[in-house]
């Protein structure tokens, strides 16, 4: 069954001087502001779109590792994982760094190593971003 997440922004002023507030309509999470100088410079106790964009990778793939290790029969005990979204102004994003430490009993670093390559390709989020160059750090904790 297909599912649909929502969220919304609203946005007031210009670029440079305005400011936003990013809306988790689906799970309810709450509110997060926006802005340029949150999004160019510091964050500043605010979010961004390149902060969102990790926040979803790093969740996807780390659930597409998960299962791919289940079921490859080494179920993995746990998974940390980092996304790192490069944002340069006036250019976009410029790429997107994935590192995970993982503890997989019965695997080794290379099985670990495949593991997760085939996680960065395959995860939806991913698969959505491919645009965008992505690489990957990947060992046993």
């Amino acid at each position: 069954m297909a599912t649909t997440r929502t969220a919304h922004t609203v946005w007031e002023g210009n670029l440079l001087e305005g400011s936003g507030v990013v809306s988790f309509d689906s799970s309810g999470i709450g509110d997060q502001p926006v802005s340029w100088p949150s999004r160019a410079e510091k964050a500043n106790g605010k979010t961004s779109p390149e902060e969102l964009i990790a926040a979803a990778h790093s969740s996807c793939f780390s659930m597409a590792l998960s299962h791919g290790l289940a079921g490859a029969g080494t179920p993995p005990t746990r998974l940390e994982t980092k996304a790192d979204v490069t944002f340069q102004p006036g250019e976009g994003i410029t790429g997107i760094h994935l590192t995970v430490r993982g503890t997989v009993p019965g695997l080794d670093e290379d099985g670990f190593r495949s593991a997760a390559e085939d996680a960065k390709k395959n995860c939806p989020v991913s698969q959505a971003l491919t645009g965008t160059t992505i690489t990957l750090t990947a060992e046993l904790a």
